[in-house]
């Protein structure tokens, strides 16, 4: 299955592709033959990943939150070519005490991971469907949206809702040509991200221990697993969620759970590292 044309001739969104687990998926799709295109909100990082990416990559900057900038975004997509598949992997993220967390802290993050998401995955609908043409949506969901984590309220909340809409659109748009389906990672560590969710470097030592495999996940691996979702090879797979953690999850649900060790000191340090 896994032919150097394997992705040929696919018109590829990868939200959130200008960096992290975004961009080595974008990477392992432009390897296997697929058109790019990359979104975000960070023009400068946008324009840095498609300098490192072969071929044509369109580059488009925008704010998944706000549902005109979507509009906008995907008109602008579909002038150049209609898209054929499209990764939400765009998200957001912070460990916190639930108690603590403002309605603002709230909505950034069920802005993005929720609405965001929503937005853009309803957006390429009533396009394929209007057109008549087939799509794929795969989204980067979380182990903890089925189970709940504590210290990530608002990112549990909102990824649950993701995987909720990839079972439901894939019943309702299945039949009418486009298939759903999400991947729900466990640890794999990425820059920014990792200091948001692990505010002690020392607590990176226990979620690696906790593991069954004692190891973080490969970006790679994730890019593999990623591949095989959108290819036209595996288009019987609908609805699916495919749990990628190194069997964390069967050993404790609730990946951040390990945040207890943390003393209110600790918590206060973290919040003001964030602020600053």
């Amino acid at each position: 299955m896994f032919q150097p044309n394997l992705l040929e001739g696919q018109r590829i969104l990868v939200t959130g592709g200008g960096s992290g687990l975004g961009f080595a998926m974008a990477s392992a799709f432009a390897n296997f033959g697929a058109s790019l295109c990359l979104m975000g909100r960070r023009q400068q990082k946008l324009e840095e990943a498609a300098a490192q990416l072969p071929g044509s990559v369109q580059i488009v900057s925008c704010d998944i939150r706000d549902a005109e900038a979507v509009e906008k975004a995907l008109e602008q997509i579909w002038r150049e070519s209609p898209l054929d598949i499209l990764v939400n992997n765009a998200a957001g993220n912070f460990a916190a005490p639930s108690e603590s967390l403002s309605h603002r802290a709230v909505d950034a993050v069920l802005g993005t991971v929720l609405h965001g998401t929503a937005y853009i995955t309803l957006g390429c609908g009533r396009r394929w469907l209007a057109e008549g043409r087939p799509g794929n949506v795969l989204s980067i969901v979380t182990t903890y949206a089925s189970t709940g984590s504590g210290w990530v309220l608002p990112s549990a909340m909102g990824k649950a809702g993701v995987v909720a809409m990839t079972r439901s659109l894939a019943v309702e748009w299945g039949g009418r040509g486009i298939r759903l389906n999400a991947i729900a990672p466990g640890p794999f560590p990425t820059e920014g991200a990792t200091e948001r969710l692990a505010p002690d470097p020392r607590l990176l030592e226990v979620m690696r221990k906790q593991n069954p495999l004692q190891r973080f996940g490969d970006p790679a691996e994730l890019a593999n697993l990623a591949v095989f979702m959108v290819a036209p090879q595996n288009s019987y797979m609908n609805g699916e969620v495919v749990t990628l953690d190194g069997g964390e999850w069967l050993q404790g649900a609730g990946e951040f759970n390990f945040l207890r060790a943390l003393s209110l000191e600790d918590w206060q340090r973290a919040a003001s590292a964030r602020k600053a």
